[in-house]
């Protein structure tokens, strides 16, 4: 445990400190941040309003449902989208709006404001103005999504803060992180858990033995999050109160969940309408309406509107005494709310402060309800779908880090190709398993037959996986568990989506159809299939064509991840003479896509276009090798 798997100059050769490595992310941030901005006030000016909507970045039309006064004497509306209207949104609370009019002559008729709260179908808009524009309550409004830059900022917050600590734990963090100085253990009496396996169980001693860091390498179907959650209820046998976050609300859900089952006190902090339905008992807004003194900040907030609504009663042209006795009665709204305030304060920390975990997104531990605390244990799981300077929000809060995730799977979202190839799509995750001793991998995999997962064994993870006897010849009964259908020299070629961005493939889509029906015939349809594209538009046509198929799941690989299906199809899509395969280079996104069968994994695929990249072709003479090779010719082609 004592040596670097690779020094820090091995990964990164001009990096000759931690406070040049952190200042050169910056800068990429700020070129990912400048093109982030680009790319969504560019699509704010050239869409039409029906396709914002289904972007998730506009509501409209909308219903003023209630009009009021904030503090500091702001206005502020509710507003309601149609009952009908049940698109997936990216509105958020404290996230800048604007509000906006299409009624005939107003086109450019807007004003910003900020969510105040926000739901399925509601949303509270505070305005910094002495009144709203007469065209609010002229009806045809809506309201659109600005570039929030508070996520960069606590980036760039955290980033600063590490370049410029000069002593303390968090430079020690810092350094060890980052390779730059060795990480500590401590020797105790050896933990097992009967539920785990050994490689789990070696990353259970792992994380009880780690002074400063642990990181649990979990590839895909090999119980990663088992092996959390136990850890995790054995940390908190010595620990009062540990934090766990992860990138998205879904890993942060999937996890919080997790550890409440096993009985743990889970506070799960965040916008509510981000959380899944099965977490809401979680949340800290349920949880504080639970409080037996939450009434009366009810009560406190409901006189403060009475009075506010008393005081508007005043027109503008009344004398000294109304004036003054308008004055007095806002001045005690306002005291009776900050009393509210306060008693709601109070009770959010009390709430906090009986909780075993505290769970959030890596943003979310910014949150203004965490200020000042810190965790003996910071847990961040899936920290291979963060990029680095979000990751490093949470550790701020952080005696000890402990990770976990996979770096070869499917990788952080980047926008900007320069940012990426400059090093924004290297995770701290890659570089923690490269330059650290403290890193457990889980070897035993309990989700699919040996040869499904062969060749993601091979090219990831040299070989040093193997399936579990539950697990290591099971399959369908025709006993092939894996195929490649090869659609070279069929005439299949791709063809651009309806949004001339994506590709698709219809060819493919007929050939999945072709083989799906004769596998069910064959078998029957008592199982569960995926079909998975790394593209949109050809996942719009598998969806249609297998609308209303209820054991059958059609989606792209990125949102498929995490999932799992007996039989699983993967339309590869891309076809043409210049044997250009696009972003399918990110072989990551095809070890996600190779790993999610259980029992059958068929690939559709042309090997003249896919054949050329060598990742590619070594799989098609894997598909060969093992006896998975078949033709699009055999389905009448």
């Amino acid at each position: 445990m004592g040596q670097f798997f690779f020094a820090p100059s091995d990964i990164c050769p001009h990096m000759t400190d931690a406070i040049d490595e952190l200042g050169r992310l910056a800068s990429i941030l700020r070129i990912e941040q400048s093109e982030d901005f680009a790319l969504h006030d560019a699509w704010l000016k050239r869409s039409s309003i029906p396709e914002r909507k289904r972007n998730g970045i506009t509501w409209f039309p909308l219903k003023i449902v209630e009009t009021g006064f904030g503090i500091g004497s702001y206005p502020f509306i509710v507003v309601e989208r149609n009952p009908g209207d049940r698109l997936e949104h990216r509105f958020q609370s404290a996230a800048p709006v604007s509000l906006f009019s299409a009624a005939d002559g107003l086109d450019n008729a807007m004003v910003n404001g900020t969510i105040g709260y926000v739901d399925d179908q509601r949303m509270k808009i505070s305005f910094y103005l002495d009144e709203l524009p007469d065209w609010v309550d002229e009806g045809k409004i809506g309201v659109n999504l600005l570039f929030d830059t508070r996520t960069y900022d606590e980036m760039f917050k955290a980033l600063n803060l590490l370049i410029n600590v000069e002593k303390g734990r968090l430079k020690q963090l810092r350094d060890i992180l980052l390779g730059y100085a060795q990480p500590n253990f401590k020797k105790l009496d050896t933990v097992v858990s009967a539920r785990l396996n050994d490689s789990q169980n070696a990353a259970l001693k792992l994380i009880r033995e780690a002074e400063d860091l642990a990181v649990v390498h979990g590839p895909p179907g090999t119980g990663k999050t088992t092996t959390l959650v136990e850890s995790m209820v054995e940390v908190l046998r010595d620990e009062k109160q540990i934090m766990v976050c992860a990138p998205s609300n879904a890993a942060t859900d999937h996890l919080a969940r997790s550890l409440a089952n096993k009985g743990l006190r889970v506070v799960r902090i965040g916008n509510l309408a981000k959380v899944e339905t099965d977490n809401t008992a979680l949340t800290l807004d349920v949880l504080l309406q639970q409080e037996r003194d939450f009434k009366q900040i009810r009560e406190l907030k409901k006189r403060a509107l009475e009075l506010r609504k008393m005081g508007g009663k005043y027109k503008r042209s009344f004398g000294r005494e109304e004036a003054e006795q308008r004055k007095l009665i806002f001045h005690e709204a306002r005291q009776i709310n900050k009393e509210a305030r306060e008693l709601e304060n109070y009770l959010v920390q009390k709430v906090l402060d009986e909780a075993q975990v505290i769970a959030c997104t890596l943003i979310g531990s910014a949150s203004d309800y965490l200020v000042g605390r810190r965790f003996t244990t910071v847990v961040i799981d899936e920290a291979g779908q963060g990029i680095e300077p979000a990751v490093w929000v949470p550790i701020l809060k952080a005696e000890r880090v402990i990770m976990a995730g996979d770096p070869f799977q499917l990788p952080p979202t980047v926008k900007s190709q320069e940012a990426a190839s400059k090093g924004l799509n290297i995770t701290l995750l890659e570089k923690v398993i490269k330059r650290s001793p403290a890193v457990a991998l889980l070897r035993e995999q309990y989700r699919m037959h040996e040869l499904i997962m062969a060749f993601s064994n091979r090219k990831f993870y040299d070989n040093q996986l193997v399936a579990h006897a539950s697990v290591v010849d099971r399959c369908l009964a025709d006993g092939i568990p894996v195929e490649f259908i090869d659609t070279a020299g069929c005439g299949f070629d791709e063809k651009a989506g309806d949004d001339g961005d994506s590709r698709c493939n219809p060819d493919e889509v007929n050939i999945i159809r072709k083989h799906f029906d004769a596998l069910t015939e064959q078998l029957g349809s008592d199982f569960q299939f995926a079909i998975i594209s790394p593209y949109r538009a050809q996942v719009d046509l598998l969806q249609a064509e297998f609308a209303g198929m209820q054991h059958v799941t059609v989606n792209t690989i990125d949102s498929f991840q995490g999932q799992e299906r007996e039989v699983v199809y993967i339309s590869m899509v891309r076809s043409n003479e210049k044997s250009e395969i696009g972003f399918l280079r990110d072989y990551r996104r095809m070890n996600v896509a190779m790993t999610r069968a259980k029992m059958k994994l068929v690939v559709v695929g042309d090997s003249a276009t896919l054949g050329n990249d060598k990742f590619y072709n070594d799989f098609l003479q894997f598909a060969e090798t093992s006896g998975a090779y078949r033709t699009a010719w055999e389905f009448n082609y």
